[in-house]
């Protein structure tokens, strides 16, 4: 692994630690090593080096939103009455549980976020009466997804 500036270089190994935990972090170390022929001391040092350089960080469940009655996925972009309201609008969209992610954009809006919702009710409510009610906030632009056809992370 060689660090260059902020770029973080992997070898072929690291690629393929990263490529079975990514499939499945539960998978067991030992599977990985001896996958890969080494021994799982060294795959530890190296999911080490890994997190302590920044490459990975910590690992998750993914939840079944559908199951637990979440069914409309939707992308709304905010535009913001002056661009220096960001800070406190990004605070205040926090507070928002529905609120998956936020992203600070170029183009049109100021703010672009992806948002989680039971129903178009419910995406309806949380659009009137809590992010258009954020102060700084001038008016909204949403797009309703109607299938996510592609989910994946980066590919090693």
């Amino acid at each position: 692994m060689k660090i260059n500036s902020l770029v973080v270089e992997i070898d072929g190994i690291d690629k393929e630690i990263l490529r079975d935990l990514m499939e499945d972090a539960r998978k067991p170390i030992l599977q990985i090593a001896n996958k890969i022929g080494i021994s799982g001391a060294a795959i530890h040092q190296r999911l080490r080096k890994l997190e302590q350089s920044g490459v990975i960080s910590g690992s998750k469940f993914t939840v079944n939103n559908k199951i637990l009655g979440y069914n409309t996925m939707a992308f709304v972009g905010i535009y913001l009455d002056k661009a220096a309201r960001n800070p406190e609008a990004v605070r205040d969209l926090k507070k928002i549980p529905e609120v998956l992610e936020c992203h600070y954009t170029t183009g049109n809006w100021s703010i672009l976020i992806k948002i989680i919702c039971r129903d178009n009710e419910h995406l309806m409510q949380l659009l009137n009466t809590k992010i258009q009610a954020i102060e700084g906030v001038s008016r909204t632009e949403t797009f309703i997804s109607l299938d996510q056809q592609i989910d994946r992370q980066i590919q090693l």
